[in-house]
């Protein structure tokens, strides 16, 4: 069973859309059964996943104490996949998902101010000892910007060759519980995401090096319906 994990302390980066986006496409990839988890207490996967007619993924309902205990007995029922959400803030949390997970996906807008922001998750993701790419999320098409950033992330760190692009069906599709992928599986944002998520496979099926950021010129110093994991098919 492999683990992947969205983190950034910077909200609003796309954690849970592209968590909830990736666990549906590995699951129509065939590399389910996959699971979702919510740890973070404003529960917004856990309310989108509540929206699902499709039965799949499940939803895995825990808290941090028991994470470990959880994710092992997922491991037991077959779980292929758990993907998790995490709060934005750098809290314990983050730091016991991140102790799970085996690789650790770094959300990040085209902004100079998320740039920045990222250096605190990172270094937590470093200490960690866990392997992580970043993914340039909401970015404008063609914009100069986004070229930029790319380059800068580039630097410190795995880039996923993959930029997921700010568009009106990626954010709507949230609205019903279903992803662009299930609404037009041949739209480019479905596409987008079908390539992410073949790209993490890869990341996860690899063992890759660890990545070390390090910003230039600086010293680096989830009431609401779920799949109870005692229960999951």
């Amino acid at each position: 069973m492999k683990v992947l994990a969205f983190a950034s302390q910077k909200g609003g980066s796309g954690k849970t859309t592209l968590a909830g986006h990736i666990a549906v496409q590995a699951e129509r990839a065939g590399a389910g059964p996959v699971a979702l988890i919510d740890t973070d207490p404003q529960g917004s996967l856990a309310e989108w996943w509540n929206e699902r007619a499709a039965p799949t993924p499940v939803f895995a309902q825990t808290v941090i104490a028991r994470l470990q205990a959880d994710m092992d007995r997922l491991r037991g029922m077959g779980t292929k996949l758990v993907v998790i959400d995490t709060p934005p803030a750098i809290t314990a949390t983050i730091q016991h998902v991140i102790s799970a997970s085996d690789l650790v996906a770094v959300p990040m807008r085209p902004s100079p101010h998320d740039l920045r922001a990222a250096g605190a998750t990172v270094e937590m993701i470093e200490r960690a000892g866990k392997p992580l790419v970043f993914v340039i999320n909401a970015a404008t098409p063609r914009a100069r910007i986004t070229a930029e950033a790319a380059i800068a992330l580039s630097q410190h760190g795995t880039l996923a060759p993959v930029t997921i692009h700010h568009r009106t069906d990626f954010a709507a599709s949230m609205i019903d519980g279903r992803t662009v992928v299930e609404l037009d599986p041949k739209s480019n944002s479905a596409i987008e995401i079908s390539q992410l998520w073949d790209y993490l496979a890869t990341r996860l099926n690899k063992d890759f090096r660890r990545t070390v950021f390090q910003p230039a010129g600086a010293t680096r110093v989830f009431g609401r319906r779920s799949v109870e994991t005692g229960e999951v098919a």
